[in-house]
């Protein structure tokens, strides 16, 4: 592994007050300072504490217009580090996640993802999650965080900021075309939070119906208005 490559890791948030800290310090304890060069917390307008908790750790935060594609461009934007490593605000990386992700790197992979757990017993979403392990753009998700070079994601053009949701996959299914993804197999650990207050049944079927109108060829604002009537809510 080069000492010349760093890492700069995106966490969008939007009144994420109640988990980040947790996820902050986490990172901070586990990070290798000799890799990950920054964390950058990129605000889409929270009420809560959210930049204030975030002033308590060690990162830097940016203001940005909501929506998480657009929060996550503008913190690509501004990294400093060769390699940009995406990660949702309730989502925990594995131990040594930096490292894996240099070696990946160095092996030839330009763009990847840790396979996912959630942070619940529950048999149906503790399958859901296995399934993180299949190498295919149906297995993936914004949950089980992503890494890419920045010359990769510049050739890519970064997140379609049309999308207010499933920015995450559409970007993914872009990458697929071009490169050699990689699905490390160790795990992150992502909050169960939507499933406990929506229904486990609900929002699983409420996502396969989004998955599907977008295979379906229905436009991202057609998404987001299936997303806020089902699931905003």
């Amino acid at each position: 592994m080069s000492d010349a490559l760093g890492i700069s890791i995106i966490i969008p948030t939007l009144n994420e007050a109640q988990g980040l800290g947790r996820v902050l310090e986490h990172l901070n304890t586990i990070r290798d300072k000799k890799f990950t060069k920054e964390i950058i917390v990129v605000d889409g307008g929270s009420h809560d504490r959210t930049v204030e908790i975030a002033s308590q750790h060690n990162c830097t935060i940016v203001r940005s217009k909501a929506g998480r594609a657009t929060q996550m461009n503008k913190g690509a934007e501004m990294a400093q580090g060769d390699i940009l490593y995406f990660l949702h605000a309730d989502t925990y990386p594995p131990k040594k996640f930096d490292h894996l992700i240099l070696k990946a790197v160095h092996d030839g992979f330009e763009a990847g993802c840790f396979r996912m757990r959630f942070d619940t017993k529950n048999p149906i979403l503790r399958f859901f999650a296995w399934l993180s392990r299949v190498n295919h753009t149906l297995c993936r998700g914004g949950d089980q965080s992503l890494f890419i070079t920045k010359t990769q994601f510049r050739n890519h053009h970064g997140f379609d900021e049309k999308y207010l949701i499933y920015e995450d996959s559409e970007f993914i299914q872009r990458i697929y075309k071009n490169l050699n993804f990689k699905v490390l197999p160790q795990n992150v650990i992502t909050s169960a939070r939507k499933y406990r207050q929506k229904g486990w049944m609900k929002v699983q079927f409420h996502f396969g119906m989004i998955h599907l109108k977008n295979f379906m060829g229905a436009p991202p604002n057609e998404l987001y208005s299936y997303y806020k009537k089902h699931l905003l809510n």
